[in-house]
This record gives structure tokens, sequence and C-alpha cells, in this order.
């Protein structure tokens, strides 16, 4: 026997339509790319979202296709993703901070066949377009009194192109576990990995993001998503937002302290999402001019680990809640949030931040597992350390393409790479990782293209790369070098031989020669003993402005 209830297929377009009737008037406002800060509402994003729909389908693009975005957190970027989204393609964001020839290998594996551009990254397009033949169209988010010169055959300005179009159309229908969205995750060694989110994923996504025990965001809210809508779907809060009618505050490419304070004061800021890099700036701007935060109720910080000092400072000088969260891109992204349960609300103190240090507890709708390497289930004694699992109906259950398929069992776990223990109260804390990539302001590293690309230096016999930790950045890598005999390269000959073959911010901070690096009995180099070797070993380029007890 079958409910007697609608059909009611779970489409990302339905979340705008709820926004723009029921929250019409709801401000979403803009610092441009181009211009001053900029407002618009649900209702006006709703019917330019009509219009690209409709001008993407007159000009040939079909359900399916890929259709990439390079931008930043902006009303035009919104309006873009549901345009897509409605018209049954698929937004594809395009990560800016990877290397060039990432970003066109991906396009490529994508087969993007339309990109809209910010201008910041136009001369990035102009580079990689010729690389990508799949490439029909690119829309560059201005205006045509903006409108730059370009080398781009195929460019026009998105606001004369949206022009030609008179929103007269409906959105289209199809099965909710159609896809809506692709996002490539450089978190694994080797060439990135396509996730692919379905309508249905991330409307429930989005759900299990509002609920009070997760981000806890209500229509009363002035939400301003730090977070880049290119950073595994800015957290949910571009659909999250919508869905319950907050007012939006997109902060565009400024993301410094002084910018995002101007932000949160003049907008009223109530809730915010970022990695610690960000705030780090901002608690340095505050620092530095002795302003307060009068608004601000809570600050969401994941992506990395936060620093115990961050916690502390924002709570108690500021008075603002944080939340500690953790996720994949695989996981659209939220895994668990920091929030406290009723057991938990008579700690105080230290053993308060000794709990806020753990990544938090997961939402409905994602299911946690330890193992150890024989797949058998460990305790939750927060104490007993295994292989972290998740399963759920907002993480993936295989990578675009096929590969990776290891990650994946019949049982729909995912093995998220990280290793962790839970406690009896279901709250996770990430102790290591089992793949040896590095964090750094939440963005991933390679070890193993660092250690393939350093070995190719002539005077190099062997070379191993570690995360080290970074008060700013989290972590940052360290190059351990062997000479080859009778060799004598300098870290400057090192890095400069790597300087141009990988993104800049991969670059090493540092090399340390040695006169060995230890393996295991089987060839293996033993991430575990360096790590221990250099576990005090302080970067050049570390300031030490989040170590405990100091003053930003």
């Amino acid at each position: 026997m079958l409910g007697l209830m609608q059909e009611w297929p779970l489409l990302c377009h339905k979340i705008l339509d709820h926004a723009g009737i029921q929250h019409a008037h709801r401000e979403v406002v803009s610092r441009s790319i181009d211009g001053p800060i900029v407002r618009t509402t649900y209702a006006e994003i709703r019917q330019r979202a009509l219009k690209l729909a409709q001008r993407l389908e007159r000009d040939g693009y079909r359900q399916g296709d890929r259709i990439a975005t390079l931008a930043w957190n902006t009303a035009r970027h919104i309006e873009a993703w549901y345009g897509i989204m409605g018209m049954g393609a698929i937004y594809h964001t395009l990560n800016p901070r990877l290397f060039p020839e990432q970003i066109a290998w991906i396009m490529n594996h994508a087969e993007d066949k339309a990109l809209f551009v910010d201008l910041t990254f136009l001369p990035l397009v102009e580079r990689i377009a010729p690389a990508v033949p799949s490439l029909r169209q690119v829309i560059l988010l201005t205006d045509a009194a903006h409108m730059p010169q370009t080398t781009l055959p195929n460019a026009i300005a998105y606001e004369e192109w949206l022009a030609e179009a008179d929103g007269d159309f409906r959105w289209k229908e199809f099965h909710e576990n159609t896809a809506a969205g692709m996002c490539y995750t450089s978190g694994t060694t080797g060439e990135p990995k396509g996730v692919v989110y379905s309508h249905r994923s991330n409307v429930l996504h989005a759900m299990m993001a509002c609920m009070p025990d997760a981000m806890g965001i209500s229509s009363r809210d002035v939400v301003l998503p730090v977070v880049p809508m290119f950073h595994a779907n800015a957290w949910g809060l571009a659909q999250s937002g919508p869905m319950i009618g907050a007012k939006l505050v997109m902060p565009g490419a400024r993301m410094d302290g002084a910018s995002l304070y101007e932000l949160l004061d003049t907008e009223k800021v109530s809730f915010t999402a970022a990695v610690p890099t960000v705030w780090l700036m901002l608690l340095q701007h505050l620092e530095e001019t002795g302003k307060k935060l009068p608004y601000l109720k809570k600050v969401v910080i994941g992506g990395a680990a936060c620093p115990r000092i961050m916690t502390r400072k924002f709570e108690q000088n500021y008075d603002v809640e944080v939340v500690h969260a953790w996720g994949m891109t695989e996981m659209s992204p939220l895994g668990t949030l920091g929030t406290l349960k009723p057991e938990c609300e008579g700690i105080k103190g230290e053993a308060l931040l000794d709990l806020k240090a753990k990544q938090g507890h997961a939402p409905f709708g994602v299911e946690m597992k330890v193992t150890d390497d024989n797949d058998r289930v460990l305790p939750w004694d927060g104490k007993t350390f295994g292989r972290l699992k998740v399963r759920g109906p907002a993480v993936a259950r295989a990578y675009y393409g096929g590969v990776g398929a290891e990650q994946f069992d019949d049982d729909g776990w995912f093995d998220t790479g990280d290793v962790a223990h839970i406690d009896a109260s279901g709250y996770m804390q990430i102790t290591d990782r089992a793949k040896d990539v590095i964090k750094s302001g939440g963005e991933w590293i390679s070890t193993i293209d660092l250690e393939n690309l350093a070995v190719g230096h002539p005077e190099v016999a062997e070379a191993a790369v570690i995360g080290v930790r970074h008060s700013k950045w989290d972590e940052r890598p360290l190059l351990v070098v062997v000479r080859k005999p009778g060799a004598e390269p300098a870290k400057a000959d090192i890095l400069g031989f790597m300087e141009g073959k990988v993104a800049k911010w991969w670059l090493p901070d540092d090399v340390a020669f040695v006169d060995e690096i230890p393996h295991t009995a089987t060839g293996k180099i033993q991430k575990i003993a360096l790590r221990k070797q250099f576990g005090d070993y302080r970067l050049p380029t570390d300031s030490g402005l989040l170590q405990e007890g100091e003053t930003l």
C-alpha cells in the first residue's frame, strides 16, 4: 500500500519560487565586482533566473549540459545557479585557486559548454579557453558599460545577453534525482574527482543545514556567506538562505578584515560562515581598530581546524557563538557541526573549549562510523580512532566517470580518508588523515604531487612533503629533501624549479635538507616519523599570531 500524498519532486527551483513568493521583498545585498554595493530582492532574482533559463534554452543549451561558473559570491552568481538548474542544465563551479592547467583539465573532463565569469577572472579564462574545445560561449557577469576588451571570440556582457529574454518561461519538470550541480574535489592525489549533486540532494541538504542543531538560520537572520560558492556549494547557504527567506549579504571579491567588517556592521549581519584564515583577518582588524560586533550572533568555522584561541576570542571578547563544522565536497558538504547537545550545556571554561575543538555531531541525514582496516566498527568512546566513513541522502555514491570507486562500498558507505574518533555523545574529532594531503586555508594540497615534482630536480635524490602547523593557514607544506651525492642545491634553487609548475599557493614554505628519509619495511616513506621529527618546526612564513596566549 502506498501513501496517498501528492507527488512533489524536490527540485531546486522550488526553493527560489518559495523565496520569491513568501519572502519577495527580502533583500539580497552584493558587493559588486564592477561597482558599488547593489541591492535586489528574492522576487527580482527569481524573475532574472527565469530570464536566464529562457535565454540558455534559446541559445541551444539542453537538459544535462554542464554550464560552468567562475565567480565570486554575488546575486548574479545566485541567479545564474537557479537559472541553470531551472532549465535542466547543471551548474559547475570552478575554483579559481587551482592551477590554470588544472582548471582546463576539469572543464574538459566535465565537457562544459558555457561559462559565466566575473571580470576578475577574465585573464585566466583568456588563457585557458582555447584549451577547452567544448566551450561555446563565455558570459561576462557585467554590463555593456563595464565590458572590457577581450581576446575571447565568443564573449558577451551578461546584462545585455539577459535583456534579450522577457522571462516568459516555465521551469522544466523532471525527476528529482536529475543532476543539478557539479564540483570537483582536489582533496585526493591524482587528478580532481567530480562530485555530481542531484536536485533532491541539494534540497535535502538545505533542509538539514537550516535545522536548529545545524546552522540554525531563519527568516529573521541576516546571513553573510563568506565561504565561496565555488567552495563546496558555499556550505549550502545559497540554497538554505533562500529556502527560509534570510537576508543574504554577498561579499564579492573583497574578503579582507576591513571589508567584511563594513558589511557585518552596516547590514547588521547575524550569521556568517568561512574558513579560519578569513576570521584571522577580521579579528586582527577588530583589535587594531577597537571595533565591536554588536549584531553578529553566530559564526560557523570549517574548512580547516578552528584554532582554540579563535573560538576563545569570538566568544569571550565579542559574545559571538562559534560553531565548529566539518564536511567534504562529497557531502554537499555538511557532515558535522559543534552545536551543544543537552548533556553538554553545563560544560564551562576550558572544558567547553575542548568540546568546541571537536568537529561536532552529525545532523539528521548523515550517518557516521569509524572502522579499523578490516572494516570492523569501532566503539564511540572518544579515544578509539579509525577510518571515518559516512553515508546519507546528500553524500556521493560515486565520482563522475567512475573513478575512485574504492572509496565507496556496497552498503553505501563513503570512506572520507580521514582518521577520527567519536565520543559517547556523538561528537566526532579528526585526528589525522589517511592520505597525507595538506589542508591550507581550507584548500587541499597534494603531498605526492609536490614530491613527484621535487624529485624532478636534477640534484634531488629523494623528497617528502609533510604539513607543518601554521598559525594563519592551519598548515603549510614543508619539503624534506635528500641531495644527490656531491650536489649542493640551495632552497631557492629547488623552489625556483617548482615555481610555475603548480599553483603558487601550493609551493612549500620551506625546504629542510636531511641525510636520509625514514622508510617502512615495504619501502614507503614514514610520514608519521617525519611529522614527529619536524613536530616543533617553525616555518619562516609563520608569524605565530594565533599561538595560544598571544594577542592578535
